[in-house]
């Protein structure tokens, strides 16, 4: 699949899912105008028409972009999800079509940290069910089940970048901390690492969960897992709607053995805001729902916006990949102006790039710069060329046997 260099003005940009206003800006800045803003999720038909002449896709976490949706997508050259997951995205299917997939990590880490610290102190000081009473005419006026956060502990499964920088707004609240996590992380503050989620579980008052979806942690949280938790403690979700089985947390806080929960994000959630919300938890005044707006601040879309929308211009602009998660990473500087940059992706075997080298000594073009890098069953090589036409290069190069994409810029 051939890609060669297109001028700003006929790349086309589509953004959907109402990807915060400062990406647009970012993209007209650096000269792009073919830019297409849609506020809504389309549906598939109206995903694969979008998608058949769109050469950089950004979406947030509810277009799907698999099987079908991918195939058709010739043109496609980049995805960016403005958010932090990529679960919404088959990463091994855009891998073999040549697509790098950006994501935004850590722009909205300390959104999440702030809102589940928040959901914390309202459930420790009963805040929830007091405020379903008053809003029905009820006043509720008592000190019980309400206590402080100083001195209760605090259990953090996942102890990444959201779950450390809960572990410091905690600790300042006075909090204990202790965290569980398959990686060996090193310790914040006072913060202690537990070897197991089942020993964790018994010790917390309040356990927050920060960990991705994967198949390691779907149902992560069920009826055993619950059990194990203290009588009269709290649990937060502010990850994954998979993580947690929602009929055994029913079950729990029917028995009055949790005392609350607060959950940001749910197994089935409405396509948009004009759908209805549906869950079992809705009966309950001791729970805080929150529509999945763990990162939903103005802060965090602005810092999202940026990090994304310039990843995806610069692998546009000069071709490198840094922090892509699901390419071969490489760091570029930007082209020479007497230079041809032509990328060549195709698969990681043995032999691929003496033929290519020798595709460029056969013509007698000069290379002035290399770059290599793989990732698995992927291989990314940049060169630097001498050369007035790429028309009879860019054919040789499509014509080595595991060739994927060959793209050149001017």
């Amino acid at each position: 699949m051939t890609k060669l260099s297109l001028s700003k003005e006929k790349i086309k940009v589509v953004l959907l899912e109402g990807v915060h206003p400062d990406a647009e800006k970012l993209f007209r800045k650096d000269g792009y105008d073919n830019i297409h803003v849609y506020n809504s999720t389309p549906n598939d038909d109206e995903l694969q028409n979008i998608l058949a002449d769109t050469h950089i896709l950004g979406i947030r976490s509810r277009t799907q972009l698999k099987g079908q949706n991918l195939d058709t997508c010739e043109k496609l050259m980049a995805v960016g999800t403005f958010c932090i997951g990529t679960n919404q995205v088959d990463l091994d299917q855009c891998k073999s079509q040549g697509i790098p997939v950006f994501n935004a990590p850590f722009s909205n880490t300390r959104s999440v940290a702030e809102l589940v610290m928040a959901e914390i102190i309202l459930l420790l000081r009963g805040i929830p069910e007091k405020n379903a009473k008053a809003h029905r005419g009820q006043w509720f006026k008592s000190a019980l089940n309400s206590n402080e956060t100083r001195g209760k502990t605090l259990g953090i499964v996942g102890f990444g970048h959201i779950g450390s920088q809960l572990c410091i707004l905690a600790e300042a609240m006075g909090m204990k901390v202790k965290y569980y996590d398959i990686e060996n992380k090193l310790p914040l503050g006072n913060s202690e690492a537990v070897g197991s989620l089942e020993e964790l579980l018994p010790q917390v008052d309040v356990l927050s969960l920060h960990v991705p979806d994967t198949e390691l942690t779907q149902e992560m949280i069920g009826a055993k897992e619950l059990a194990l938790l203290p009588k009269g403690s709290f649990l937060v979700n502010a990850a994954r709607g998979q993580i947690v089985v929602i009929d055994d947390l029913v079950k729990s806080l029917k028995m009055g053995h949790l005392n609350g929960a607060a959950i940001d994000v749910f197994p089935t959630e409405p396509a948009s805001n004009n759908d209805p919300f549906e869950s079992p938890l809705l009966a309950f005044d001791n729970v805080i729902l929150t529509p999945h707006i763990g990162g939903s601040t103005q802060e965090a879309q602005v810092n999202i916006a940026n990090e994304v929308a310039d990843k995806l211009i610069k692998y546009s602009n000069n071709g490198s990949t840094s922090s892509a998660v699901n390419f071969p990473e490489v760091s570029l500087p930007a082209l020479h102006a007497d230079l041809t940059r032509v990328m060549h992706i195709h698969e990681n075997k043995p032999g691929m790039l003496e033929r290519i080298n020798h595709a460029f000594s056969s013509q007698s073009i000069n290379i002035a710069a290399m770059y290599l890098q793989t990732s698995g069953d992927v291989g990314y090589v940049i060169m630097d060329v001498n050369c007035e036409s790429s028309d009879s290069i860019v054919k040789q190069l499509n014509d080595i046997d595991g060739t994927i994409r060959v793209r050149v810029l001017h």
